[in-house]
C-alpha cells in the first residue's frame, strides 16, 4: 500500500513539474523575444502568459489538478483539504519545473540577451523575474507587495468560481482555457505595479536561474532593495486571502440542497443535472 501511495505521489509531482515547465517556457519565452528579440510588446507577453497557463493546466490536470504554483497549492490545502502532506512536495515539483524551464530559455536566447545587455544587467533581468514597476516606474517593496497580494487574491477568488462544480463552472474541459483567459485578464489590469507574477514558483525559479547564469542583480531590485521575497510571500498571502472571500461570498451559499432549490440560469445547463451527477 506504501509503495502505491508513493507512486500515485511521483506521478503527481512529474505532472506539477511538466505542467509548470510548459507555462514557463511560454511565459519567459515571450518576455525575452520582446525585451531580447525586439518582437512583440505588452499584448503579446499577456497572452503568452495565459496560454501558458492554459497549456500547462491541461499538460498536468488529469494527474495533479493542476495546480502549477505554490499560492494555489497552499491555498487548496487550507480551505478544500488538499492533503498538507503534499504540501511541499508539489511546491518543490512547481519550483523546480520553471527552474529547468527558465535554463531552456536562458540558453535559447543567450546570443540575444549578451547583444542588447553584455553586462547582463537590470535591463534585461525582467526577462526572467518581476521588478516593482516592471524596473521603470516610481514604485516601491511595499506597492509591489500589496499588488501582489492583490492580484493573487484575484486570480485564487476566481480560480475557485471556475472550478467549483456547485457553481455552474465551464463544461467541456473548457476551464483550462478560462484560467488562462483569466491570467490574460489580470497581466493586462494588474501588470503595472510588479508584472503580476502572483505565483512565487514562477517568480523564484527563473530568478534563480537567471542568477546561477550571470545576472549577479537577480535577487534584487532596481534601487538595490533585497527584493525576491517580494513575489513569494505576497502570493502566498494573497492566495488565502482570495479563496477566503470567495467561501463567505459565494462558496457557502452553494451548498447541493441550496443550488437544488434555486432557478437555473436562463440559457444554462442545470447545476442538479450536471453538477451534483444526481
Amino acid at each position: 500500500m506504501a509503495t502505491t501511495k508513493t507512486n500515485g505521489l511521483w506521478r503527481e509531482l512529474s505532472a506539477e513539474f511538466a505542467g509548470t515547465m510548459i507555462l514557463i517556457l511560454f511565459g519567459v519565452g515571450v518576455v525575452a523575444q520582446v525585451v531580447a528579440g525586439g518582437l512583440g510588446d505588452h499584448d503579446s507577453i499577456a497572452w503568452a502568459w495565459g496560454l501558458g497557463v492554459t497549456l500547462g493546466v491541461y499538460t498536468a490536470a488529469r494527474i495533479s489538478g493542476a495546480h502549477i504554483n505554490p499560492a494555489v497549492t497552499f491555498s487548496l490545502a487550507i480551505f478544500k483539504g488538499f492533503p498538507w502532506i503534499k504540501v511541499l512536495p508539489y511546491i518543490v515539483a512547481q519550483f523546480l519545473g520553471a527552474f529547468v524551464a527558465a535554463l531552456i530559455v536562458r540558453w535559447n536566447y543567450t546570443e540575444m540577451l549578451h547583444s542588447v545587455d553584455p553586462g547582463l544587467t537590470i535591463k534585461t533581468q525582467g526577462v526572467f523575474s518581476t521588478l516593482p514597476g516592471n524596473g521603470a516606474l516610481p514604485i516601491g517593496t511595499w506597492g509591489a507587495f500589496r499588488d501582489q497580494v492583490i492580484g493573487t487574491a484575484i486570480l485564487m477568488f476566481m480560480v475557485l468560481a471556475l472550478t467549483d462544480l456547485l457553481n455552474l463552472p465551464p463544461l467541456a474541459n473548457l476551464a483550462p482555457l478560462m484560467i488562462g483567459l483569466l491570467v490574460v485578464a489580470i497581466g493586462m489590469a494588474w501588470g503595472t505595479a510588479a508584472g503580476y507574477a502572483i505565483n512565487p514558483a514562477r517568480d523564484f525559479g527563473p530568478r534563480l536561474a537567471s542568477y546561477l547564469t550571470g545576472y549577479e542583480s537577480a535577487f534584487r531590485d532596481q534601487y538595490g532593495n533585497l527584493y525576491f521575497w517580494v513575489p513569494i510571500l505576497g502570493p502566498l498571502i494573497g492566495g488565502p486571502l482570495g479563496a477566503l472571500l470567495y467561501q463567505l461570498l459565494i462558496g457557502r451559499h452553494l451548498t447541493v440542497e441550496q443550488v437544488e432549490e434555486s432557478v437555473t440560469p436562463v440559457g444554462t445547463v442545470g447545476v442538479k443535472e450536471e453538477g451534483t451527477g444526481r
